[in-house]
């Protein structure tokens, strides 16, 4: 946590603060290692506080060795001002993409009535940079979030019989999950069969798993906050001549940014990697979300794969590759994994098998 905090001072005077309070949860966690459901951190050059209510006091004792704990209670002018003075912050940035406007508000007038010469500043994606490079001991509890993953997989799938439901699918892999030691799932389990796999997001229904039908189905674990996420889809059979044509495309597209995607490129240049290959396929307008995303304390964080993506990939970033192509009426065909970047170019983390018929 000391590094980190040492990365964080010195993007401050960068961006124009003399402190940031931090409130979003993965963040407050990368920083401080406190994860509680409730509180704030506020950092600046010579102070890191850590701003909980009595419920996380001696939790936030034990995880934030680093923070200075403070109890506080009730609305921002009973304890902002007084923080705020402690650091002698006259430009403290806030997160504007997770704190409400009516929060906002109320942390305007408690600064405005208790503190002088104090500016709330919205700040957007100071800790984002942060947290898409991951160090050693985060790599770890991905790839053992990930090791989870493929472990439900591909346990479950090769029991999947005609006539099981979505539902029950998705709660044999997700007790799997929990029952090896998954913390709470990052997302709920995906299970979309026929043509419910047209549906990028689909929820789990009473619909029964019929043969020769594609099955998508999306999940991923979590370790000490960490999480994975991967996709695979099959079929009950030999699946249709459309079922094997649509499939060989979309792992074509994988493989294909698998293999060439170099450190230096961005999100907009991977993205189209694969693009490429499902557009000369004929199916450029079936897919339609982008390439992938990074993952981490979050299961949707930096970098950001897709058409406009500025997001530059550089070594240590943990993202998706995740190319689909979506029919209506027939279902749809999606290939996960979550890989980090390393030398300049890609490892799985995720490797369970993509055929099981």
């Amino acid at each position: 946590m000391t590094s980190r905090l040492a990365a964080l001072r010195e993007l401050l005077p960068q961006n124009r603060l003399d402190a940031l309070l931090v409130s979003q949860p993965e963040n407050r966690r990368y920083l401080s290692g406190f994860t509680g459901s409730a509180g704030f951190l506020l950092i600046s050059r010579d102070a890191a506080i850590l701003a909980t209510d009595f419920r996380y006091v001696e939790q936030a004792q034990a995880e934030a060795p680093s923070f200075d704990i403070e109890r506080v209670a009730g609305p921002p002018e009973g304890w902002l001002p007084r923080l705020a003075s402690q650091t002698g912050a006259r430009r403290i940035g806030f997160e504007q993409d997770h704190i409400t406007y009516a929060a906002y508000q109320e942390f305007v007038a408690a600064l405005k009535e208790g503190v002088t010469n104090t500016a709330l500043i919205a700040s957007k994606g100071v800790i984002d940079g942060l947290r898409a490079i991951k160090d050693k001991g985060e790599l770890a509890c991905l790839e053992k979030a990930a090791e989870l993953a493929d472990a439900a997989l591909d346990e479950i799938v090769p029991g999947i019989e005609t006539g099981m439901t979505e539902k029950e699918l998705a709660w044999r892999l997700e007790s799997h999950l929990r029952q090896n030691g998954s913390e709470p799932l990052p997302f709920e389990v995906i299970v979309a069969s026929g043509p419910n796999a047209a549906l990028p997001h689909a929820k789990p229904t009473d619909r029964p798993i019929a043969a020769s039908e594609p099955i998508v189905i999306d999940l991923g674990a979590r370790t000490h906050g960490y999480c994975s996420d991967i996709t695979r889809t099959c079929c009950l059979g030999e699946g249709d001549s459309t079922f094997h044509r649509i499939y060989d495309i979309v792992l074509g597209a994988q493989l294909t940014a698998m293999e060439t995607l170099q450190a230096g490129m961005t999100g907009e240049q991977v993205d189209q990697l694969a693009r490429t290959v499902i557009s000369e396929a004929g199916y450029g307008d079936a897919f339609g979300h982008g390439l992938g995303h990074g993952v981490g304390l979050a299961a949707h964080e930096e970098p950001r794969l897709g058409p406009g993506s500025p997001s530059v990939l550089a070594d240590g970033m943990v993202f998706t590759l995740e190319p689909g192509i979506y029919i209506s009426g027939w279902g749809g065909v999606r290939i996960e994994d979550t890989v980090v970047l390393e030398e300049g170019k890609v490892r799985p983390l995720t490797r369970a098998r993509k055929v099981w018929r």
